[in-house]
């Protein structure tokens, strides 16, 4: 009997110096992928400082992620997010479910070159691109195939958008400022993955498409205002100049 003690006890030591030596090297596998899939589907590289997966607080952090601006465009990052925070349910087997995932304070840069072409246009159109398509999914029973998960929840807030149009002529319309900065309000996305899941990395693209969309609107509206501002100004300017050229026309009609 004593022996047979022993022996569990072994089993239950080298269980659970597996299980530690897993989660020990789950943050840095996480944020392998992160970087890796990011990158590959977005075409410019991605970078994640840190991450961090707490099992006794059901909660997954992720620190400092930078996506650089895609070829084309200034050394600015594109997008730049200090923290997402996911809130894991207790769910134990595929799809996993996580209830809210939190994305405070991001900094967007739209920026416009000079023929143009908007950078988070670029990002959006190379996601759309790289995504596998329904018939290019991962098998079930591939050993690389991401894990399926569904979100309950995307809320995305404090988001800071840098508007930049600098290398862009706008023509007779001068604008002296051609980079404005604006907070959007809170962006509550719906729920993705449901019903049946989908593979981790691809929730990930759709959090970041859904925010890339989001923006983009957002800009362009910005982009609209400024440009019916400026209109208004022209108009006023020409109607100032007619009226004054009205009055130099009947000056001379008169002293004549």
């Amino acid at each position: 009997m004593k022996n047979i003690v022993i022996v569990l006890l072994l089993i239950i030591a080298a269980i659970v110096g597996a299980v530690m030596y897993f989660l020990s090297g789950a943050n840095d596998l996480i944020r392998d992928q992160i970087e890796t899939q990011g990158t590959k589907y977005l075409a410019t590289p991605v970078t994640v400082a840190a991450v961090d997966l707490s099992f006794s607080e059901g909660r997954l952090t992720i620190s400092d992620i930078d996506v650089e601006n895609p070829d084309g465009f200034s050394d600015e990052d594109a997008l730049s997010m200090s923290g997402i925070t996911l809130d894991l349910a207790a769910s134990t087997e595929e799809p996993y479910r996580i209830q809210e995932v939190t994305v405070d304070g991001p900094e967007i840069l739209y920026e416009v070159n000079a023929t143009g072409q908007g950078n988070l246009i670029v990002l959006k159109d190379n996601l759309t691109a790289n995504l596998p398509k329904g018939d290019e999914q991962q098998p079930a029973e591939s050993a690389s195939a991401s894990p399926k998960l569904i979100v309950d929840k995307v809320t995305v807030s404090n988001t800071r958008l840098m508007l930049n149009f600098e290398q862009l002529d706008t023509g007779e319309f001068e604008i002296d400022k051609k980079a404005y900065e604006v907070t959007l309000p809170t962006f509550n996305a719906g729920a993705i993955g449901q019903p049946d899941g989908l593979p981790a990395d691809q929730v990930g693209a759709a959090i970041v498409s859904q925010m890339l969309d989001n923006a983009i609107k957002q800009a362009k509206a910005e982009a609209k205002k400024i440009m019916a501002e400026k209109a208004k100004e022209k108009v006023a300017e020409e109607k100032d100049k007619l009226i004054e050229k009205g009055k130099n026309k009947l000056k001379e009609l008169f002293d004549n």
